[in-house]
């Protein structure tokens, strides 16, 4: 004779699924392209290339301002060197410090704009920093190089988003409509960003990054970057715009 079996028994127990394990390294591909090129670049230079190597690697793809001053031919270095610079970098601290922010502003603006846009996005706003830097500095010889121009660029654009992230995703994305310039003006967290980022970059490129080192921020360069991503980001977002009273 068989004995009654209570429910409990016979239906399955529910299995709580098991939390989501972010990656360690969740960048964007195109992030990671970028970090990865930048280090193996630097790595190649420093371990691999003798001083003559590396100045005649810097002679071609830095950018140079007085190279456009007439004193000289115009060739193909001319046109490569506005984007083949920011994948270069003065030294380990130099590319640390850029790839850590890449990291924390690429990725947001790389999800939301697509590998393409923000490919794109990255030349555009690095081409800008060289522009100032020129305008500036119409006859310098000293070579600009690294990232940071862009990575500005990318900060122009976090502010323009007032910071906001959308993680609903899974994927980290700046969130919303670009905030209009009046909203920006009146937000007191992006307005204290950018008074410290002005600050820090005009403090650290008149007097210096630090004591005994001798090369300076080009501040000139970040600015560029900086006020083509905050007023160009339009441009590259083609995400559908929606209407967020709210922000307004």
């Amino acid at each position: 004779m068989s004995e009654p079996v209570s429910p409990s028994e016979t239906e399955p127990m529910d299995e709580t699924p098991e939390p989501r394990r972010e990656p360690v390294f969740n960048l964007p591909p195109v992030v990671l392209a970028v970090i990865g090129i930048c280090v193996v670049v630097h790595l190649i230079r420093y371990y691999g290339l003798t001083d003559e190597q590396d100045f005649s690697l810097l002679i071609r793809a830095a950018f140079i301002p007085i190279r456009y001053s007439g004193r000289f031919d115009i060739d193909f270095y001319a046109f490569s060197s506005p984007f083949t610079y920011a994948f270069l970098h003065g030294g380990f601290a130099h590319l640390a410090i850029n790839m850590v922010w890449l990291a924390a502003f690429g990725s947001p603006l790389a999800n939301r704009f697509g590998t393409l846009w923000f490919s794109l996005f990255f030349a555009a706003t690095g081409l800008a920093a060289v522009v100032l830097f020129w305008a500036v500095h119409p006859l310098g010889e000293a070579p600009l190089v690294g990232a940071s121009g862009a990575i500005s660029g990318m900060m122009g654009a976090a502010a323009r988003f007032g910071f906001r992230i959308d993680r609903s995703s899974g994927k980290a994305a700046f969130a919303g409509a670009p905030l209009p310039i009046a909203a920006v003006l009146r937000s007191r967290g992006v307005m204290t960003f950018l008074a410290v980022w002005m600050v820090i970059n005009l403090v650290t490129g008149l007097v210096g990054f630090a004591p005994g080192v001798e090369s300076q921020i080009a501040w000139e360069a970040h600015i560029g970057g900086f006020v083509a991503g905050f007023f160009g980001l339009r441009a590259f977002d083609r995400r559908p715009q929606e209407v967020h009273e709210h922000e307004q």
